[in-house]
């Protein structure tokens, strides 16, 4: 990129404005800065049917709308409701993500349900290994219990 900030396009016309029309535009926002009621004054007297057909279709149509006509029969044009319109008892439609969340929780809350009453696969496979657990450490008491009982009775017979 070469220094200095952009550059202009090549090829391109230079447009410059002329010295008559800047001379009349300051003066026009000169005079409607002295007297803003003047300008109102001045259009409210041309044409009074023109004028608000004119107005009318400004605030109609604001931004790029103004500038091209649209004919789309699918736009729907957004409409602002009023506090006292709006119904806040009636139930809001969840969407897709929303469902799908819920319904995720649902499943996990039935699944853990099913699992602390041990009827799933991983609660009975947890509930074999947990009884082979105890089993084991029943038998590894029993060993100790015999082995003190040996011990104690070979001290006694010294």
């Amino acid at each position: 990129m070469p220094r200095g900030g952009k550059r202009g396009h090549k090829g391109r016309g230079k447009q410059f404005s002329n010295p008559d029309e800047i001379d009349r535009q300051m003066k026009a926002q000169k005079e409607l800065e002295e007297n803003p009621n003047a300008e109102k004054e001045a259009s409210g007297d041309s044409d009074d049917e023109s004028s608000s057909d004119d107005e009318s279709d400004s605030r109609k149509r604001s931004g790029v709308e103004g500038l091209i006509e649209i004919e789309n029969p699918n736009r729907v044009s957004q409409k602002s409701k009023k506090v006292a319109e709006v119904d806040v008892s009636a139930p809001r439609e969840l969407s897709r993500r929303e469902r799908e969340e819920i319904e995720k929780q649902k499943s996990k809350e039935r699944y853990m349900k099913l699992h602390l009453e041990g009827k799933t696969e991983q609660a009975r496979a947890d509930l074999a290994r947990l009884a082979i657990i105890k089993k084991q450490r029943e038998d590894a008491a029993k060993k100790r219990d015999e082995l003190r009982k040996d011990a104690d009775d070979a001290k006694a017979k010294r």
